[in-house]
């Protein structure tokens, strides 16, 4: 099919098609009959387009014009309060719920990483020496690592987290798209770091500070950018093995997946931040901060294995899906 052919035969009517639905409030009988004619009209040109799959760019215009089209005729919208209810509920736990095992394989990596770092780092003065001099670990350990949880006003501090932690993220599920690759070295990077200060403050005495300041947003903190980073392997992933699916179905269905777990994560952070600016360098005792950033971890796991599982045992994906094509009747 000669897709540029094609569209300049029927430019007219889509034309056509738009300019009604921008009127679709103040049409007549015989408009109302000609709006359906050219959406039913128009869907079966974008199915013979996407047959040809050589326009991509087309096809993306043509999607755009059903799409309002369909809304102008069905005279159906979907309220609000309904979209947001079945992505808390459905999409964005369904997601997350799907990825799990790479976000476990992600977190176990990462953790045992920092883990082992942070063991070479606390055991080994020469170690020590060669990352910082001697002034700057005193400072770190006696000082800045506190004071960095309390040194701007919490409002300021809680904002400038929550967009530090959301690019954290963004990176780690964005370079999937590059095999994947650089996801890993922000994982290397950020365990890295942590396990270098924990393996400093271990060593100069200072354990059960580092993990009294760390733990009470660390736990959700650090769960949600695994998740991201999961999220970007696997996306990484089906470029090398789309499985049964083809490679561009694939690519779009895990490219869907991404934004949906991106979206849901900006909240999650957001609630991360707060606990990190409010909670870490309050006068509370050290068990109080610990305790709420844990009871918020485990209702963040407890709400994406209980509200994930019942989805997709309900057969449901929390993938885009398109409304049904119904016209309204009456009687």
């Amino acid at each position: 099919m000669d897709l540029a052919a094609y569209a300049a035969a029927h430019e007219a009517e889509w034309q056509r098609l738009d300019a009604l639905v921008k009127r679709r409030r103040h049409l007549s009988g015989a408009e109302i009959d000609e709006l359906v004619s050219l959406y039913q009209q128009t869907t079966t040109h974008l199915s013979a387009v996407r047959s040809a799959g050589t326009d991509p760019i087309l096809v993306a215009s043509l999607s755009s014009r059903v799409a309002r089209a369909r809304a102008a005729v069905t005279g159906a919208t979907t309220p609000g309060w309904s979209v947001i209810g079945r992505f808390a509920l459905v999409s964005f736990p369904a997601m997350a719920y799907r990825a799990r095992w790479w976000w476990l394989g992600t977190a176990a990596g990462s953790l045992g990483l920092a883990a082992i770092i942070a063991w070479w780092v606390a055991r080994s003065a020469a170690v020590q020496a060669a990352l910082l001099p001697p002034a700057q670990v005193a400072n770190l350990v006696n000082h800045q690592f506190r004071g960095y949880y309390s040194q701007y006003a919490a409002s300021s501090f809680a904002a400038e987290v929550w967009t530090h932690n959301v690019w954290v993220a963004a990176e780690s599920l964005i370079f999937g798209i590059l095999l994947g690759l650089p996801t890993l070295w922000v994982l290397f990077t950020n365990a890295a770091n942590v396990g270098i200060d924990g393996g400093l403050m271990i060593g100069h005495g200072r354990g059960v500070e580092f993990f009294a300041l760390i733990l009470p947003h660390g736990m959700l903190e650090l769960s949600a950018v695994f998740l991201a980073a999961a999220t970007g392997l696997r996306l990484g992933w089906t470029i090398i093995d789309p499985g049964p699916r083809p490679r561009g179905r694939a690519l779009a269905e895990e490219g869907r997946a991404s934004i949906t777990i991106a979206l849901g994560l900006i909240v999650v952070l957001l609630v991360s931040g707060a606990i990190e600016a409010f909670v870490t360098p309050s006068p509370l005792p050290t068990w109080a901060r610990i305790l709420i950033g844990l009871i918020v971890e485990t209702a963040f796991l407890s709400y994406v294995i209980v509200f994930g599982r019942r989805a997709t045992a309900a057969g449901l994906t929390g993938d885009i899906t398109e409304a049904p094509d119904v016209l309204p009747v009456s009687g």
